[in-house]
């Protein structure tokens, strides 16, 4: 039989995707040419790039760990997936509470397929995927309503880890779309979320990063700690409050990576 499956996703190999990249810069193998030169562009500028993202990860897991035992949470939003690795959300959740529910979202056909074969859930709890855009949070509440993946009377968890930075600065694009999503959240649900910043590095280190970004190479856009903050606004931080990732929480043998090596901050707040 020939011919193309009309039900097959549409891949543009030819541009660089965020989740393809990140997934080139954690030593997986589902990316292509084009995300491997963006990544090395960006790298070769900015070479703390890798260990931030591996510093990401970690924050993740202890994240969602954290979520998912003290704060006794249940169910899980997570948007910007990326591709499947090692300690997904769902894996995480599912070990402190194997009844967890989590609910994937990302916007790249490759992420969804892969996520749909690989994430398998425990047998207890439930794990959905949608495909969806974080610029349309309305689109992601109402296919998850219509999924019923969750349950929106119970706290949910809305895990915005490294993505929010895709989000161009300026236009209050990011603070919108975190209102429009948590203000669909019940009281006691709570927004972890990861952020891309210049605050630790070196003046020079500051205008090489911003030339990246006028060039088009960067699609990755920092924001300050104050910018940060704002995004959680009328939320109650959990302690140790806003802090660059590799010191959210630290397991016994703390990151010494440099700072400006990893460049992110991270927190997580619960809706009051």
């Amino acid at each position: 039989m020939t011919g193309s499956d009309p039900a097959a996703p549409v891949i543009d190999t030819s541009v660089p995707h965020p989740a393809r990249r990140y997934d080139y810069w954690l030593g997986g193998k589902d990316n292509f040419a084009a995300d491997r030169e963006s990544a090395d562009a960006i790298e070769a500028k900015f070479p703390g790039m890798r260990a931030g993202i591996r510093a990401n990860r970690a924050v993740l897991r202890r994240m969602t760990e954290f979520l998912a035992g003290e704060a006794g949470v249940r169910q899980f939003l997570d948007i910007g997936t990326g591709l499947p690795t090692a300690d997904n959300t769902h894996e995480v959740a599912q070990r402190s509470a194997p009844a967890a529910r989590v609910l994937y979202v990302d916007n790249d056909p490759l992420v969804m397929s892969h996520a749909r074969a690989l994430l398998a859930g425990s047998p207890e709890g439930a794990t959905d995927y949608i495909e969806a855009d974080l610029r349309d949070p309305e689109s992601i509440l109402d296919a998850a309503r219509d999924r019923q993946a969750l349950d929106f009377t119970r706290p949910v968890a809305l895990m915005l880890i490294a993505v929010l930075h895709f989000l161009r600065p300026g236009r209050g694009q990011a603070h919108s779309v975190v209102r429009t999503l948590v203000d669909a959240l019940p009281s006691g649900s709570y927004l972890a979320a990861t952020h891309f910043t210049v605050d630790f590095m070196p003046a020079e280190e500051k205008a090489r990063y911003q030339h990246l970004l006028d060039a088009g190479i960067s699609d990755i856009w920092p924001r300050d700690r104050a910018a940060f903050a704002a995004l959680f606004d009328g939320l109650e931080l959990v302690d140790p409050g806003i802090e660059l990732i590799s010191r959210w929480r630290p397991g016994p043998q703390p990151d010494s990576t440099d700072p400006s090596r990893i460049s992110i901050w991270g927190a997580v707040a619960r809706k009051p």
